[in-house]
């Protein structure tokens, strides 16, 4: 790691998330920042940078200051963390660009990242330079497609997360049913199960809601539907009308109730969903270990681990006009603005990625998986290292390789070397960021969760999103 005589600085926490006004957001968030990129050209180097974490809870982001301070103490840098969720970096870094003041590092998601490309916010060959001296063949191949455009990084991928669809093995069997490999399996099971008075699958069926469009994409994707292809909207050609269908379907199986991403979890660990789709965060709860996110089954008063013990994972599915399993995923990378002092955030980065990488992804083991796979000496380091983790805001210091044992934990961790989301790795990631962040897709479902024709909703979705597209310019 590139080494600084700055002289060592303390760390501290920065001032609150909520924005009341952009430009007092401004000051808070980006003090001790870039200010118009003096590291990058002054002789002198910087004494101090700011980080952007959208990691806001009380727990993780006192991980993220100890990881802070480590660096600090290692090299000299004082790293002033602040918490900002997405919408509001968004807002802020625009505000704080045009004003010469941006912080230095920023973890940031996967539709964020294509907007401030476009913008020219992001430092594309700081993030190269710090890949290269990580060696690109350590990270996950899928991650780094997910986090560039054409080939040129927009960030060096930290972590992610990928869909899983959990499901009831008792039930599975009593009804006989075999693990499900695509969605048409899901479907068919879904509808099986609801027969036998259970919701068949958990999963978003509330318009306008953003659990709805990831899962929506999720089941999308795994029929080879795509948002966009070169530039041209394909919402309209019949994978994705099929997919619509076999989503309806699923849908269906719920019953009259709307779901969203609470309302699907709880149904599951209440023991009322045959199955569910949901991140890998719902690890710690169906552990018991979320007293947030209480197990609460019949059967849970008697066995706390009855859930656990029944229940199966798959990560990655196909369908009837795809062959190939696809699993949607969620990366975090980590932006250097242009205007941030960039060798310090070079660092940084560097360091968060190495020496640190443990103590970040610890923050929220379950959600944060590595996409650095290991070292060139070691190549599986950090994957098998986050496996025997501590997980769970009640754990008991147990690991989710402990708990659910080693081919569940690499069942997990392996997904990230296969995340797929619309229009990564191509310019046309750009209008698919424009449309997850506007929920194009759910708020214009129209009749689709009332039994609208898949072919119907499937032309209102491409006139939307090609009113978004131009829209956007």
């Amino acid at each position: 790691m590139r080494k600084s005589t700055a002289r060592p600085r303390r760390v501290h926490r920065a001032a609150g998330a909520a924005v009341v006004a952009a430009a007092a957001i401004v000051l808070a968030a980006c003090s001790g920042g870039g200010g118009g990129g003096e590291g990058d050209d002054g002789d002198a180097p910087a004494e101090s940078i700011t980080f952007w974490t959208p990691h806001v809870t009380p727990e993780r982001l006192a991980a993220q200051e100890a990881v802070a301070e480590q660096f600090t103490e290692e090299t000299g840098i004082e790293v002033e963390v602040v918490a900002l969720a997405g919408p509001d970096q968004n807002t802020t870094l625009v505000a704080g660009a045009a004003s010469g003041d941006v912080p230095d590092v920023i973890l940031h998601g996967f539709d964020q990242a294509a907007a401030w490309v476009d913008q020219g916010l992001l430092d594309q060959e700081a993030a190269q330079a710090v890949i290269d001296e990580l060696d690109p063949s350590t990270f996950a191949e899928a991650a780094l497609n997910l986090s560039s455009i054409d080939g040129v990084p927009t960030g060096v991928p930290m972590d992610g997360w990928g869909h899983m669809l959990v499901y009831r093995t008792d039930l599975f069997e009593a009804a006989g049913l075999d693990a499900p490999e695509s969605i048409e399996d899901v479907a068919a099971a879904a509808t099986r199960l609801h027969e036998d008075g259970y919701t068949g699958i958990a999963l978003g069926t509330q318009a306008g809601n953003p659990f709805t469009r990831e899962t929506m994409e999720a089941m999308l994707l795994a029929n080879g539907c795509e948002l966009v292809t070169d530039g041209t909207v394909t919402l309209d050609s019949p994978e994705c009308v099929e997919g619509l269908r076999l989503y309806q379907e699923m849908a269906a199986s719920g019953g009259s109730g709307e779901l969203d991403v609470e309302a699907a979890r709880a149904a599951y660990l209440a023991g009322d969903a045959a199955m569910l789709v949901f991140s890998s965060h719902i690890l710690d709860e169906l552990a018991g270990l979320d007293p947030n996110n209480p197990v609460t089954c019949d059967e849970c008063t008697e066995n706390p681990q009855f859930l656990l013990e029944n229940s199966g994972f798959a990560m990655g599915l196909s369908g009837p006009d795809n062959d190939e399993p696809q699993l949607f995923g969620n990366i975090l990378q980590l932006g250097i603005p242009v205007g941030a002092h960039t060798e310090e955030a070079q660092q940084f980065a560097e360091f968060l990625l190495s020496d640190g990488y443990m103590e970040s992804v610890g923050s929220a083991t379950e959600g944060r998986i590595p996409v650095r796979l290991g070292t060139p000496e070691n190549p599986t380091e950090y994957t098998e290292a986050w496996a025997n983790l501590p997980f769970g805001a009640a754990g008991d210091g147990s690991s989710i390789a402990e708990v659910y044992g080693q081919d569940v934990a690499d069942l997990i961790s392996g997904g990230s070397e296969s995340y797929a989301r619309w229009g990564a790795g191509t310019a046309d990631a750009l209008l698919a960021s424009v449309v997850a962040q506007q929920n194009v897709i759910p708020q214009n479902l129209g009749s689709f969760f009332t039994g609208g024709d898949p072919a119907e909703v499937a032309t209102g979705l491409q006139t939307a999103v090609e009113s978004a597209q131009q829209d956007a310019g």
